[in-house]
């Protein structure tokens, strides 16, 4: 068994709420959709191509919060477009600023101090059976080249950046049954959760815990249409859950020290 990590980090982050009408609500996470996307570009898979190469059948996919995030809302100052006119007569279009100006709420994730720290995830990639091909094409990629594409935090103009790039072999990977509380740092799926616990006493360790449905897996037809959400309970900060879970988890050992982690489609 392997399990690929890496970091990826910007100054801002947008991960729009696919439900949301006129106000752009972000997720504070990733879903596994984006980060599917984040994959695909740095190998520079074309667009809706990789659909089934990474299906959580194939590719499983962790995420875990480095920096403390934060979310505010933004105006931005778009072009009301109500008709194209005829510019090939008089260049009277609302393309060119005739029909105003509407503003539009937008949802920002940022780091606590914006002056000192990014958007930061780590994220975690392994393979089942079916994967394996697919996962080591991956692991070749990102361990000795560089991104094919511009790599973002959401929308275009949130650029990111790969660092951290790291392979958990065999033997630093201890899958373990859960059966007492242990402290989760990545993203962990609601169903497998039996209990949360915060301890009072533990003030300088308070945490800001969400719970979220994110798109999980695309249908392989080209149209983005989602075929499964994933129900997950996370932190915004670097704090690990504490929670008494179904099943078991994974156990990462490095230099560092151990990291809990659970995949998305676990």
């Amino acid at each position: 068994m392997e399990i690929l990590s890496f970091k990826i980090s910007g100054k801002m982050a947008h991960f729009r709420k696919y439900y949301a009408n006129n106000t752009a609500f972000s997720f504070s996470i990733p879903p596994r959709t984006a980060i599917m996307g984040i994959v695909a570009a740095a190998m520079g898979w074309a667009k809706d191509s990789y659909y089934e190469d990474l299906a959580s059948e194939n590719i499983q996919i962790a995420i875990r919060v480095l920096n403390p995030l934060k979310k505010s809302f933004h105006r931005l100052n778009f072009l009301s477009i109500k008709s194209t006119g005829d510019m090939a007569k008089n260049w009277s279009s609302d393309f060119r600023g005739e029909g105003g100006r509407i503003q539009t709420p937008f949802e920002v994730i940022t780091a606590w101090d914006l002056a000192k720290a990014d958007v930061a995830y780590q994220v975690f990639v392994k393979a089942s059976d079916n994967g394996k091909a697919v996962y080591e094409s991956i692991k070749t990629h990102f361990l000795e080249k560089d991104p094919v594409y511009n790599i973002t935090l959401g929308t275009a103009n949130f650029t990111a950046n790969l660092s951290y790039i790291e392979v958990f072999k065999d033997n630093q990977i201890e899958e373990r049954s859960a059966n007492d509380y242990v402290q989760i740092h990545s993203a962990v799926p609601v169903e497998l959760v039996e209990d949360l616990k915060f301890d009072k006493e533990e003030f300088q360790n308070y945490n800001f815990v969400e719970e979220d449905m994110l798109p999980g897996d695309f249908i392989a037809n080209g149209n983005r249409e989602v075929r499964k959400m994933n129900r997950l309970l996370f932190s915004i900060t670097p704090h690990p859950l504490r929670v008494k879970l179904k099943g078991s988890y994974y156990v990462l050992k490095n230099d560092t020290g151990d990291l809990n982690i659970q995949f998305m489609d676990a």
